[in-house]
């Protein structure tokens, strides 16, 4: 995501030249050199990309084994379970991402180089260049991260008390579609008291 937030910023900066030049124009070495430059500058952006394409799902799948463990594995293997689910996701990543990671570096300039290559002129590459390296961006872009977090952890904060009871009644909503029996609420407690 933040891939496509760095590029959209700074193809924005150069499109007010985008009008006034054809950026459509022969493509020389120096251009090619220039886009080069783009996408050597971008590379961590495209890696964190194609992490991101391999974790978010992983994530994703480990959220949703949560509430079927809690309810399908009995109390005392849970926690064997889950550190056996958590070794499971982090091989696939630790396999996957590299496999990705490459592919992705391999078909960046023949998909992002394209493209520059063919919407922008030698000079507007230069000023894409000039904003990618400027240390301000540079300082700007190093923090995404932390203002991710940041809102992030405000964000759960403050709507926490109002998703938590819709994604309950959601899953409950789930587990009645997929006929999968309720644990009742007294039920744990009920047991522990015996």
């Amino acid at each position: 995501m933040r891939f496509h937030l760095i590029l959209a910023a700074t193809l924005m900066a150069a499109a007010p030249l985008a009008g006034a030049q054809s950026p459509a124009t022969a493509s020389s070495p120096a251009k090619k050199e220039l886009v080069q430059k783009v996408l050597t500058l971008q590379q961590p952006a495209i890696e964190n990309m194609a992490r991101q394409m391999i974790e978010v799902p992983a994530a994703r799948l480990m959220q949703q084994a949560s509430p079927v463990l809690q309810q399908k594995i009995a109390a005392d293997k849970r926690e064997a379970v889950a550190q056996e689910i958590q070794a499971d996701v982090k091989k696939y990543v630790d396999e996957a991402v590299p496999i990705v990671r490459e592919r992705a570096l391999k078909l960046g300039p023949s998909t992002i180089g394209a493209m520059l290559e063919e919407k922008f002129t030698e000079d507007e590459l230069k000023q894409i260049i000039a904003a990618l390296e400027s240390p301000v961006f540079r300082r700007y872009n190093a923090m995404g991260n932390d203002m991710q977090r940041v809102l992030g952890e405000k964000l759960v904060a403050e709507t926490r008390g109002t998703i938590e009871p819709k994604m309950q009644a959601l899953r409950q909503a789930l587990d009645r579609r997929l006929g999968i029996a309720p644990t009742p609420a007294g039920a744990a407690s009920g047991a522990k008291k015996k």
